[in-house]
């Protein structure tokens, strides 16, 4: 169980993780929350749910460490996303740029963790991203909409051998397959496009398999599924999608099952063997 700190800063990106994170951190008895908001990035909703918020651009690094510690913050999360364009795109203050430059490759890894590192600097510790959602991270079997076939786990277990070597060059972390072929591997346009390129290929009956970085670092990187997922691979034509047991996070879970119910696409937690 992660430690209940009386006071949690939130780096928060897009879609419902904040939110989600925010509503779990109060439920485990976190008092203040203090979230450092992202311009093009950060839902607007997230205000109403901490108790206080400054709008940032990506890559004002000194400006957002001096928020948490002007405020006593010395523990924080990442939670959501940042458009990798976004990051690719920086509008970086001094700070940024000096990290930049010490950085021998510039990926998402990479640069978090470099953030990361800022921020310890200056007496900030990120906590796993993971925290107070412990919940919500599906241990192996069938999670919800109909229950894979012995077929259909041989697809699985081969394609998430498949996954996890694309995973561990750093390529990305979910692929699309079909009757043992794959048909999309995520790069730098994100999962959404490739669900729809490997849907539109596999034309009905694909499957989805998404895992974590070998040694992932969960202070940063999470893999997760929402309703926006199960939408997207339903227009897709995808039947079922996989992801790794213990490591992955179910975010809007009770409307993810109604959508996998209603669409009947299969959400399986595989486990690593």
């Amino acid at each position: 169980m992660t430690e209940v700190y009386d006071t949690v800063g939130m780096i928060a990106g897009n879609g419902v993780y904040p939110a989600t994170f925010a509503r779990a951190a109060r439920s485990a008895g976190v008092k203040r929350l203090i979230a450092a908001a992202f311009t093009d990035e950060t839902d607007p909703v997230l205000e109403g749910l901490v108790d206080e918020l400054e709008w940032f651009r990506v890559g004002q690094l000194d400006k957002m460490i001096k928020f948490f510690t002007g405020r006593g913050v010395t523990h924080a999360a990442m939670v959501g996303q940042i458009a990798p364009s976004n990051l690719f795109n920086l509008r970086p203050d001094f700070r940024t740029i000096a990290l930049l430059a010490r950085l021998k490759t510039k990926n998402a890894e990479s640069i978090f963790g470099g953030i990361g590192g800022e921020l310890a600097k200056d007496g900030v510790t990120l906590i796993p991203a993971t925290s107070y959602l412990e919940e919500l991270i599906p241990g192996p079997g069938p999670v919800c909409g109909p229950k894979l076939k012995d077929p259909e786990l041989a697809t699985a277990a081969w394609g998430f051998g498949i996954a996890k070597e694309v995973s561990r060059l750093d390529i990305g972390q979910t692929i699309v397959v079909k009757d043992g072929t794959v048909l999309a591997v995520e790069a730098f346009e994100g999962t959404n496009e490739t669900i729809r390129r490997g849907g539109a290929l596999g034309k009905g009956k694909a499957m989805i398999v998404k895992v974590s970085k070998p040694n992932q670092d969960v202070r940063f990187d999470v893999p997760c599924v929402g309703a926006a997922t199960i939408e997207t691979a339903r227009e897709a034509g995808i039947t079922a999608i996989v992801v790794e047991a213990n490591r992955t996070l179910i975010l809007q879970k009770d409307e993810v099952v109604r959508l996998c119910d209603r669409h009947q696409i299969s959400l399986h937690a595989h486990a690593e063997s």
